[in-house]
């Protein structure tokens, strides 16, 4: 069955990361998912289930020990949020929140290597989350990318203007009318069989924020 086109462009925050990094190049491929609905995947050798269950474990031990601490934790589907633009939904859903009076920690985990793209999928987070949903609007907001051995921490600040306009800039092409052009690399262009009836919208560019004050959050402490 050939893919749906979308009513409007709806795109996963986990799309753009690799892509704002260069750790990947087809933004073609995320036009497309952006822009239909219903596409087929290739076949991958990728152990879905084995991820799943290493993820959820990773996750389940460091939720029971901020809640033992004392912290109020949301999980999952509880941190699911939409940002619609003019013209582009763009989506997400942290592992973790962390809620600290008028701080919130947003923590996701991984279960391989470090990778740079890692840090710019939280640092998404914490840019579209405040924005998309009121009740967290007036919050402080820190990252944490926690993996099995070490974590790494994106400090209240960490969103500058020069993140945003990058990203933004990203979004205004992979959910641009016409597509981008396709790459050489299979791996990445796997979704490339056939060209797709272009959308019928256009992005309008989301605003751009003042520059970020100097970082002033608190690192939490970690529980034991």
């Amino acid at each position: 069955m050939p893919a749906a086109q979308r009513e409007f462009p709806y795109i996963w925050a986990t799309w753009l990361p690799r892509l704002l990094t260069g750790e990947r190049s087809c933004e073609w491929a995320i036009w497309f998912k952006a822009r239909h609905q219903g596409w087929n995947r290739k076949p991958s050798d990728f152990n879905q289930v084995d991820w799943l269950a290493r993820h959820t474990a990773l996750l389940n031990e460091h939720r029971d020990r901020w809640i033992q601490s004392g912290y109020d934790v949301r999980v999952e589907n509880q941190n699911a949020f939409q940002l619609r633009g003019h013209s582009a939904i763009l989506a997400g859903k942290p592992d973790l929140l962390v809620l600290n009076k008028d701080r919130i920690l947003i923590i996701d985990f991984k279960t391989g290597q470090e990778q740079p793209w890692h840090k710019f999928q939280v640092m998404t987070y914490m840019y579209a989350l405040p924005k998309a949903m009121p009740e967290y609007r007036d919050f402080k907001f820190a990252g944490e990318i926690v993996y099995p051995n070490q974590t790494q921490r994106v400090p209240q600040g960490g969103i500058d203007q020069g993140f945003v306009r990058d990203l933004s800039t990203l979004i205004r092409r992979v959910a641009a009318p016409e597509p981008p052009p396709t790459t050489a690399s299979a791996s990445e262009c796997r979704f490339a069989t056939s060209q797709p009836t272009t959308a019928r919208t256009a992005w309008t560019p989301m605003p751009i924020p003042p520059p970020a004050t100097p970082p002033t959050f608190e690192v939490y402490p970690s529980p034991v």
